[in-house]
């Protein structure tokens, strides 16, 4: 059997280029996962405060160490992937920032409004946008 160079040469490269593109769609499905996860993680810590509320001193105390605790280790995970929530609850609500407002038609456009509620956090990778959030408005007077 005769060996023809140029054609392995190009299947050989023909492989290359398609193992560089599984690799890169692997990439990005964990950068997906990892951000799903954060965002769950986030929503898991939003409703664990608001439950600490209702408990008794004692625990109220130990409860809020453990969920500080919890957010830094989640804080810093993400920064070691490159990735940051950004939560501007209480900001002036600006049309361009990275969040979605749910209840936007519910004003007059010169109202002055500020974010009420993060329903979502925005994801920064760096200085690039990741994922947009989600939140609600409420009008100042």
């Amino acid at each position: 059997m005769k060996y023809y160079p140029p054609m392995l040469d190009r299947i050989t490269r023909v492989k290359e280029a398609a193992e560089k593109r599984t690799a890169e769609r692997n990439v990005e499905a964990h950068k997906d996962a990892i951000i799903n996860l954060a965002i769950e993680s986030w929503r898991f810590a939003k409703n664990y405060e608001r439950a600490i509320t209702r408990l008794n001193t004692n625990r109220t105390q130990r409860s809020i160490r453990q969920l500080e605790q919890f957010i830094q280790k989640a804080e810093e995970s993400l920064e070691r992937t490159g990735l940051r929530l950004v939560n501007v609850e209480g900001y002036p609500y600006d049309p361009g920032m990275a969040a979605t407002p749910l209840n936007i038609e519910d004003f007059e456009p010169e109202d002055h409004l500020v974010v009420d509620k993060m329903l979502e956090p925005i994801i920064m990778e760096g200085t690039v946008l990741a994922k947009t959030g989600t939140v609600t408005l409420r009008r100042v007077e």
